[in-house]
């Protein structure tokens, strides 16, 4: 049985709704499978949430470059959205952070082992459950200028959406 429908059992009766709504990473007309197992990676990643990370890695086995990319847009997803909604929030006061440099390594951005289209992507959408409003504009526009459609960060988003719901729908 795929790992996928091992976690739709696993849900509790308040959420079979989740049980649906996961079926959102086969339903993508715009993303290419790799595309879509890469997202679901990261974002199982960004929610910590074991159950939600094994089912995703366990059925992204045949996108072996998906699993890496993915466990790695989610680590520097979880580092800049730290670090740059921190710099974000401090700005609003007044205090000028984002003139100083972040002294943060983040070369996994320039070499993520798949293609920039697809990482930023995965980056948008650990983004966006991480909730870095200047990360989540920084990848979108990223995304449009590599190609990306308006529909497929609809959909990376989504499956986020989606991911996350599902952990914390799932008994701790």
């Amino acid at each position: 049985m795929p790992h996928l429908d091992q976690l739709k059992e696993r849900l509790p009766d308040y959420a079979k709704d989740q049980r649906i709504n996961l079926g959102v990473l086969a339903s993508s007309t715009v993303l290419s499978p790799a595309q879509a197992w890469l997202i679901a990676v990261a974002c199982a990643n960004a929610t910590r949430s074991k159950p939600v990370i094994d089912a995703m890695e366990g059925d992204a086995a045949e996108f072996p470059a998906a699993i890496t990319a993915g466990r790695g847009a989610a680590v520097v997803m979880g580092m800049n959205n730290v670090y740059y909604r921190f710099v974000h929030f401090m700005s609003e006061g007044g205090e000028d952070y984002g003139s100083l440099p972040a002294r943060l390594r983040m070369q996994i951005i320039g070499n993520p082992g798949v293609p920039k289209l697809d990482f930023e992507l995965a980056c948008l959408a650990a983004s966006a459950i991480t909730g870095c409003e200047n990360c989540v504009r920084a990848h979108e526009k990223s995304v449009r200028e590599n190609g990306g459609t308006k529909e497929m960060v609809q959909d990376a988003v989504r499956i986020a959406a989606v991911l996350n719901a599902t952990a914390v729908a799932l008994p701790a």
